[in-house]
């Protein structure tokens, strides 16, 4: 890893006494380094890294060992240096869950290993020579697979219509590229000159022409809905595209989208955007979450962070509290856990119809369709405490806890049951990932175990020697 190579520094101890850190990525660049009280938790040292990229969500390594939240600061290792390692998790909407059908794996010299549905991306043969090094983030849509690469080039692989062939753009792509997002057939990349390039199916925003002139510039983040695109740019203001009635077209929300945005989360057809004072506005489908009139009062200050399922949307707020509106069927109604939902909720994830929240305390609240994962009762005693992170296929839940060990509930065959790898799932998980019937999990010793629906990436058998050790990301 990375962090093996760069040059170790001892902790820096002061009467405070203070902790000296530095977080980087796993291309090699400081996102975050200051001294930090012994006293506190690792949760600090998350909010660091999430200021680098607000809605992302990452997990923190020292050297192989996983940080999480609950991590008290004097308790990690001093001899293992002041590097902190942000692993992004791969999906750039907070929270949503995914409609791949296949998996990708980066390992720690920058080469990629893919599994699941060939069509749809699992078979990465094609361009294998181009994906062998220096590979440092990949996005995928529902078809295809987009890879950036250290130069900031990107490479594509998958579904043709979908955005795994960029030869239309790809004088575009041969450099400076930083970041790519996805919507379920098309991909957008952001430059470092705060340009946008887009590729991939016309009516899933894959054309930008008729917003080209927006994009040239200043655009610092973009979010995908299922067919369409929202980008920030630097002043705060928001331009969509895409299918208009599912969030492509936000005019009639314009002048609320004028300045002030930080920050913007996908559902399936709406997008709600958090601005500066805390704030959300939302548009796109309205019985999907783009009418957010119902709660407005609730809305009106102090969101931090919101998360999409297919139809609904779930708002934290800086109390604790959680905000739902939408599809009631799918999330938008969590009356029947209101009362769990009044405070300390830390983090929330989103199936195709079904919301978990993690708590300060470790334990797992969830609503909506119970046939999508909304009921947990199965796992209630597992999930009481110690949750770290939560992860979703289109019907399941995995969660993983402080202690590495991995909870699954919802359709056992896309992913609810796990009881196939239990044993592999027991301890030493720092990482999961959900496609759109499978989950893979990272291992702190680099390794991958797979499981749900078998064609869809569920099981890796075909590739489980490069699986073995040496994996950092998966998307």
């Amino acid at each position: 890893m990375i962090s093996a190579v760069r040059k170790r520094r001892r902790f820096k101890q002061k009467e405070n006494p203070d902790i000296y850190f530095e977080l980087f990525e796993l291309s090699g660049n400081v996102i975050a380094k200051g001294a930090w009280s012994a006293n506190l938790r690792a949760h600090c040292l998350y909010q660091s890294a999430h200021l680098a990229k607000p809605g992302r969500r990452c997990r923190l390594l020292q050297g192989t060992l996983e940080i999480t939240p609950f991590t008290p600061l004097a308790a990690l290792e001093l001899g293992l240096g002041s590097c902190i390692q942000v692993v992004w998790l791969s999906n750039s909407v907070s929270g949503r869950y995914s409609e791949k059908s296949a998996f990708a794996a980066i390992k720690a010299h920058g080469s990629v290993v893919t599994w699941g549905d060939a069509a749809y991306g699992g078979n990465s043969s094609a361009v294998a020579p181009l994906l062998a090094e220096g590979v440092v983030q990949i996005c995928g849509n529902s078809g295809a697979f987009a890879a950036i690469k250290a130069n900031g080039s990107v490479v594509t692989w998958g579904d043709a219509a979908d955005g795994g062939n960029s030869s239309a753009v790809a004088p575009l792509l041969t450099e400076g590229v930083v970041q790519v997002f996805g919507t379920n057939g098309a991909f957008a990349a952001i430059k470092a000159n705060g340009s946008v390039v887009t590729w991939g199916n016309a009516a899933c925003g894959g054309n930008s022409s008729a917003v080209a002139q927006l994009l040239a510039e200043g655009v610092v983040q973009v979010c995908g809905a299922a067919r369409a695109f929202a980008a920030i740019k630097a002043n705060g203001s928001v331009v969509t595209w895409g299918i208009a009635s599912e969030g492509g077209n936000s005019s009639a929300v314009a002048p609320l989208l004028g300045e002030g945005v930080v920050q913007v989360c996908g559902a399936a057809s709406a997008f709600a955007a958090i601005k500066g004072n805390g704030s959300v506005v939302s548009w796109g489908d309205a019985a999907y979450g783009g009418n957010s009139s119902a709660v407005a009062p609730l809305l009106a200050e102090g969101v931090v962070q919101v998360c999409g399922a297919a139809g609904a949307f779930a708002a934290i707020k800086a109390n604790g509290s959680v905000v739902t509106w939408g599809d009631a069927a799918e999330g938008g109604n969590s009356s029947a856990v209101a009362p769990l939902l009044a405070e300390g909720v830390v983090q929330v994830c989103g199936t195709a119809g079904a919301f978990a929240a993690i708590k300060a305390n470790g334990s797992v609240v969830t609503w909506g369709d119970a046939e999508k994962s909304g009921n947990s009762s199965a796992v209630a005693p597992l999930l009481g405490e110690g949750v770290v992170q939560v992860c979703g296929t289109a019907r399941a839940f995995a969660a993983i806890k402080a202690n590495g060990s991995v909870v699954s509930w919802g359709n056992a065959a896309e992913g609810g049951h796990s009881s196939a790898v239990a044993p592999l799932l027991m301890e030493g998980v720092v990482q999961v990932c959900g496609a759109a019937s499978a989950f893979a999990a990272i291992k702190a010793n680099g390794s991958v175990v797979t499981w749900g629906n078998a064609a869809e990436g569920g099981n890796s058998s075909a590739v489980a020697p490069l699986l073995a050790e040496g994996v950092v990301q998966i998307c």
